[in-house]
């Protein structure tokens, strides 16, 4: 089982070779995506000026290609260890940005579902949960 989350989306919306391997996994595989992730790419989206339309459409996709994880107050606690344990990690990394919660409750869901995140988002970098794509460029190009 894998985890897009919100880099990965964004990736695929995009066209880029990083989004490819989503789209190839999306035709072969079982793709699971938190609830949070939606709101991510609605924030970033908005603030990019898309229009609604267009994030309506998107995010519809995600909802048909995908199936869509909630959470409950169980994986919110687990999510907040986890927020501590990635700040840790970014930090020992030299990532100045803090990761965030979305990025917490993804790992939580991940560990949860005994799943990998597919993603290229520097706070998951060497963590065992993690298809890290950047680490992999040369295989993509």
């Amino acid at each position: 089982m894998i985890i897009a989350d919100s880099w990965i989306w964004i990736e695929y919306f995009r066209g880029t070779k990083h989004g490819l391997k989503l789209e190839e996994l999306l035709r072969h595989g079982k793709i699971v995506t938190p609830n949070i992730v939606l709101l991510e790419i609605a924030s970033k989206y908005i603030r990019e000026g898309i229009s609604r339309a267009d994030i309506e459409l998107r995010l519809k996709f995600i909802v048909a290609k995908s199936t869509i994880i909630e959470f409950d107050h169980e994986l919110a606690i687990k999510a907040a260890e986890c927020l501590l344990e990635l700040r840790k990690h970014a930090k020992n990394l030299g990532i100045k940005k803090k990761p965030g919660i979305a990025d917490a409750l993804i790992l939580a869901i991940a560990r949860e579902l005994k799943a990998k995140i597919l993603t290229g988002d520097q706070h998951f970098r060497d963590l065992p949960e993690v298809i890290y794509l950047k680490n992999y460029e040369e295989t993509l190009s």
